[in-house]
């Protein structure tokens, strides 16, 4: 989702300020303008931002929250893939020094972010002593759940994420074993992170109004949860594999996930050594449980080799 560039930012406002310049919302890149000016500083002030942050924001819009963070970090990163908007704020907040206008596309691709943005962090991190990085945005729906995921398989993962996202995927991300949105996702942002929903958010204080509910969500990076992964490119596989047949009994979904690798006999070895039973789905497994037993099929891997 995008944002507007005033303080007294209404739908009304918004609407002459498009009818005056001739564009529309564009539903494609997920423009839906936050017009509840409370939620947006509830947004900006969950955040928490200090003169030592590096922020990106990403959905730019016509600049209501770059220039909102920029009054209070170090500097700020925005990117909008939208060429009308990105000029618009660029020249609604040209006097704002510590802001860097990116116009792009925050992926590559599905599985990867944007060199330039990654490359414009780190030199904004390197040049604000003691730096922090934090994500602080009201984010398009389509780039949410690989933005975030993709972050923490960077060197540089962020100190925290504060983001308006889909209501339906906030609660994939906080979800508990042996409910029905535990995922792959939850067990990936809660394997390095602290997770909590601020506030939920009918469509109603959007425009246009989206058809599904939002949430602003935290996610906290904790380095001590990240030390428990020998190897975050193998277990981001994992949780994928482990989560693609959900319902399915775990042994026979890593029956699957190791074919060619290790036979059934000792796959029925790492159940027993795991205390599972025929009947363990991983739906049901904690997340340091299955931190466990992708380390175990790891090493046992690594030990063929």
């Amino acid at each position: 989702m995008s944002t507007g560039s005033s303080d007294n930012q209404t739908r009304s406002y918004l609407m002459q300020r498009f009818s005056e310049i001739g564009i529309h919302p564009r539903a494609k890149l997920g423009q839906n303008f936050l017009i509840d000016l409370n939620l947006l500083r509830l947004l900006h002030n969950s955040a928490q931002l200090e003169s030592n942050d590096v922020v990106l924001e990403v959905g730019t819009g016509t600049g209501s929250l770059t220039g909102l963070m920029s009054q209070n970090a170090g500097h700020v990163i925005t990117v909008e893939i939208d060429s009308v908007m990105h000029q618009l704020a660029k020249e609604e907040l040209q006097e704002r020094g510590n802001i860097t206008f990116l116009h792009t596309d925050i992926l590559q691709n599905k599985n990867r972010l944007s060199p330039l943005v990654l490359d414009a962090v780190r030199s904004a991190l390197a040049k604000v002593p003691n730096s922090r990085f934090k994500l602080a945005a009201n984010l398009p729906y389509c780039v949410a759940t690989p933005l975030m995921s993709n972050l923490l398989l960077t060197d540089i993962p962020p100190y925290s994420m504060t983001v308006t996202i889909q209501k339906e995927l906030a609660e994939r991300i906080v979800a508990k074993p042996s409910t029905k949105d535990y995922s792959a996702l939850s067990l990936w942002m809660q394997c390095q992170c602290h997770c909590r929903i601020i506030r939920n958010m009918p469509p109603s204080v959007f425009w246009p109004r989206p058809k599904v509910h939002s949430a602003i969500v935290q996610v906290t990076f904790d380095t001590r949860l990240r030390k428990r992964i020998p190897d975050l490119q193998y277990f981001h596989q994992f949780c994928r594999e482990v989560f693609f047949h959900r319902r399915k009994f775990l042994r026979s979904v890593l029956v699957a996930m190791l074919k060619n690798k290790l036979s059934k006999p000792e796959v029925d070895d790492i159940m027993v050594k795991m205390n599972f039973t025929d009947q363990t789905r991983a739906e049901s497994l904690s997340v340091g449980t299955l931190l466990k037993l992708c380390e175990t099929i790891r090493t046992i891997l690594q030990a063929k080799e």
